[in-house]
């Protein structure tokens, strides 16, 4: 947030920024999406819906998840929620206690463990390197003094891009069903991968119903501030999660549950999809460009849209070095203390949701400010 806050104000000054800080896309929701906003708003009272959402939209969500992954899901096991962030922050809440152990990646995302942090728990940090993709295995739960309440896993993961092979993300699953933790599977960047040889996508729920999977319309759908998130919660965490969110929340935001309607369909996932290859482009060109700029440590770029790099041999000091290339360069980055807590000063986030010619302009940038 506050580089976001440093590319507006040079933005104001200069007018010359690229921000590839950002984690969203750079386009708008697809055309389908905005009619039916259009048309929701001439015929709908877009009052307050149910509490987990409306039916058709959990249909339309619990299809998509037939129709992607191969497993069968009733309407009444979709949460709909005020984004994914919604979704986490319940399901923390409906899920553990006070002092409860909640394990997460590191690398990772940074609301997992401040939201965790803030309710209470005991949030235990695994150390995943280059060794292991940047993803947890079930090894370093096995090295555990006890089994923790909950595992937090991302496959596409931010900031890394990185993904969960298969069989591991089966494994791991059998693991927290067998010790009885709970597997929060955050799966908000599917839809959004490339060819790397290595994984394809998997959902958590293709192995165990007791865990919950989180999706959301922000990222491959392209509907970040329309905050629209949804989890697949097993039986026994609804009850508690639908009096939190009809305190918390009353319900979704509505006139976004009847655009989202309209996000699964063909003509939408066409569009989405374009954006892809887009990013597809964007992510060869950092790939490549980055290790000729000197920058050569970077986290296998599975699927969703960032460059995760080791800038080490550059500063120890992330957060003063991305200030200093945005000051000098008006280049945006995101240093990498948020995402990691202990090596996050050697490390920084590239963003390539964006054009085309601003990564090629930014690394055209980069380059000068590398050569001074």
């Amino acid at each position: 947030m506050d580089v976001w806050k440093a590319a507006a104000q040079r933005a104001r000054t200069h007018g010359d920024v690229l921000v590839l800080a950002a984690g969203q896309p750079s386009t708008p929701a697809p055309v389908p999406v905005l009619r039916a906003t259009e048309a929701a708003i001439a015929s709908e009272l877009l009052g307050y819906t149910e509490t987990f959402g409306i039916l058709p939209l959990r249909e339309v969500i619990a299809e998509h998840h037939t129709a992607t992954y191969g497993y069968s899901v009733d309407p009444d096991e979709v949460v709909v929620t005020t984004g994914s962030s919604g979704a986490f922050s319940l399901l923390f809440l409906a899920a553990f206690d006070p002092g409860d152990t909640v394990v997460v990646a590191r690398p990772g995302y940074p609301a997992y463990r401040n939201t965790l942090t803030a309710l209470g728990c005991r949030v235990v940090e695994l150390d995943c390197g280059a060794e292991t993709r940047f993803q947890p295995t079930v090894a370093m739960l096995d090295a555990l003094p006890e089994p923790p309440a909950g595992l937090v896993v991302a496959s596409p993961a931010n900031p890394t891009g990185t993904m969960i092979a298969p069989a591991e993300l089966a494994a791991l699953a059998r693991w927290c069903d067998a010790h009885g933790t709970l597997l929060i599977s955050d799966e908000i960047y599917h839809g959004i991968t490339y060819d790397s040889g290595h994984t394809g996508t998997s959902s958590a729920w293709e192995t165990s119903r007791e865990s919950v999977v989180i999706g959301s319309v922000s990222k491959y759908f392209s509907m970040t501030g329309w905050r629209l998130g949804w989890m697949l919660a097993p039986s026994g965490l609804r009850p508690a999660l639908q009096r939190l969110a009809s305190n918390l929340t009353v319900c979704p935001p509505a006139i976004s549950q009847y655009a989202a309607l309209y996000a699964f369909g063909a003509e939408a996932k066409a569009e989405l999809d374009g954006h892809v290859r887009r990013y597809a482009v964007n992510r060869q060109l950092l790939l490549d460009g980055l290790p000729k700029l000197g920058i050569t440590e970077l986290a296998p770029a599975d699927g969703a849209f960032y460059a995760y790099a080791n800038i080490g041999h550059l500063t120890d000091d992330a957060r003063t070095w991305c200030a200093d290339v945005l000051a000098n360069t008006g280049v945006a980055l995101a240093p990498g203390i948020d995402f990691d807590t202990v090596h996050g000063n050697r490390t920084v986030r590239f963003s390539f949701a964006g054009a085309t010619a601003d990564i090629e302009e930014a690394l055209v940038r980069l380059g000068h400010y590398l050569a001074v």
